[in-house]
């Protein structure tokens, strides 16, 4: 499958530094940073640096390094949060839209990783 990215989207620009953004960690292959919108106490975006659409797109092209190195920084900034179990935290949620019945926002793929408090069920489907 072609996957379309539109190299104008919001994450696009804050990787060229059009943007800015409030930078939690920054890797060789991925930036995490706070979302500007949260939904939890804890709300950090984390985007690889490549240019991938969504979570198929990314396992479908990326490089193992890229996939191995974006898995990392995932944990890292749940760590540096304070958020996962193993840095004294109760534990996070991460989150990642794809498509349109995934309700996905922007088109560069990101996993959210909430934490700070309980978050309840995973999911409500209303109807």
């Amino acid at each position: 499958m072609a996957y379309a990215y539109d190299d104008q989207n919001v994450f696009a620009k804050i990787l060229r530094g059009e943007i800015p953004c409030t930078k939690v960690l920054e890797t060789e292959h991925a930036l995490a940073f706070h979302d500007i919108a949260p939904q939890a106490p804890t709300h950090i975006l984390v985007i690889p640096k490549g240019a991938y659409v969504n979570y198929d797109h990314f396992a479908d092209e990326a490089s193992d390094a890229e996939i191995a190195g974006f898995t990392r920084a995932v944990a890292e900034v749940a760590k540096q949060a304070g958020v996962a179990e193993s840095a004294g935290g109760n534990g996070y949620r991460m989150l990642s839209n794809a498509g349109p019945d995934g309700h996905q926002e922007v088109p560069h793929f990101h996993i959210h990783v909430f934490g700070g408090g309980f978050l309840g069920k995973m999911l409500y489907f209303p109807g």
